[in-house]
């Protein structure tokens, strides 16, 4: 339920869920975001620092976010990042601060991050196999990441999620050992449809593993997942196993969420996006830096999502010929399509 203040848009969507880049940088470089051999970076000056991620927070605060979820990139490779989740921690109006990570500098960030106030921690795994993570990655880091998921449990964290991008003929063999893996460290797996977005050039249907593909696998082998009651807008859909387990599936690709999507994107040098899908954004960053007020700026942010039509996924989904959503030409002119720009 959103606050007095929530912005609704056109569509009564509140928004309560912001995604925050805090770099571009990533230290992988996944087959299904960053398969190119060289990228266009953000000029390190037009990253906010954290004051400025900070004051954009209490705007945000103001027309109704109550949620942040720090990524990048890869958020782990800015500077200080216990800093800023410092900052965040002591706000307020937000219930919930969340970091997507890849985990390769999990385990010696995971102590210091839950004493600043962190939350939760959702970490990127694709696949158990050291050969397929390698081919998946282009570098080695599988154990770094094992690693970085117990170390993040030993430091306190009890909401720990695991999230596997399924491609077909790669790691689609995987999703009972990786069920049964985040089951033994007691974290709720959650299975994301490949998607047509960002630096996904390579994108086809075919490579698309299904919601419905996925429930069937785990029917056959643990019996009928039955659907669990959540938060509507929760991007994942969430399942119960008849022994208790849970897990959940990210659809956005056959079953998009669009009608319920409370989330915007900002990205590391302040450009806000109010959906995954978006070509443009509308820069912050110009404003706060010309000495824009939180007021004024709450006012900025407010008046933008009013007018959001947004339905992203919906309209990929409705398309007669699908493909990449974005072309290699086109990122290289423009590196804010890139995912790894305006965060997962």
């Amino acid at each position: 339920m959103s606050g007095p203040l929530s912005a609704l848009d056109t569509l009564g969507r509140p928004v309560r869920n912001l995604r925050l880049s805090v770099t571009d940088r990533c230290n992988l470089r996944c087959a299904y975001c960053m398969p190119e051999e060289e990228y266009r970076w953000l000029p390190r000056s037009d990253i906010l620092t954290f004051e400025e991620i900070s004051t954009l927070v209490d705007a945000f605060t103001d027309v109704g976010v109550d949620r942040v979820r720090l990524t990048g990139g890869e958020p782990l490779l800015r500077r200080d990042l216990t800093q800023l989740v410092a900052l965040l921690a002591a706000k307020p109006a937000l219930r919930d601060i969340a970091l997507t990570t890849n985990g390769i500098l999990l385990a010696e960030n995971a102590r210091e991050l839950r004493a600043a106030g962190l939350h939760r921690v959702t970490v990127s795994l694709d696949t158990l196999r050291p050969e397929t993570f390698r081919a998946l990655v282009r570098r080695d880091g599988l154990d770094q990441v094992l690693e970085g998921i117990r170390e993040a449990r030993a430091a306190g964290f009890r909401r720990i999620k695991i999230d596997t991008v399924l491609l077909r003929g790669t790691n689609d063999d995987e999703i009972v050992p990786l069920f049964e893996y985040a089951r033994s460290v007691d974290a709720e797996l959650r299975f994301i449809e490949y998607m047509d977005v960002g630096g996904a050039t390579r994108w086809s249907m075919d490579q698309v593993v299904t919601r419905a593909q996925v429930l069937e696998r785990l029917r056959a082998e643990y019996g009928m997942p039955v659907p669990i009651q959540d938060d509507g807008s929760a991007p994942a859909e969430r399942f119960l196993l008849p022994d208790g387990s849970t897990f959940g599936i990210i659809a956005s690709t056959t079953q998009p969420f669009c009608a319920s999507c409370d989330r915007s994107r900002l990205t590391a040098d302040g450009r806000w996006l109010t959906c995954l899908y978006a070509i443009d954004g509308h820069d912050l960053r110009a404003p706060l830096r010309a000495g824009a007020t939180r007021e004024e700026l709450a006012a900025r942010i407010r008046g933008t999502w009013s007018a959001r039509t947004d339905r992203g996924a919906e309209e990929r989904l409705a398309a007669h010929e699908r493909g990449a959503l974005v072309q290699v030409e086109d990122l290289r002119k423009n590196p804010h399509l890139e995912m790894h720009t305006r965060g997962g």
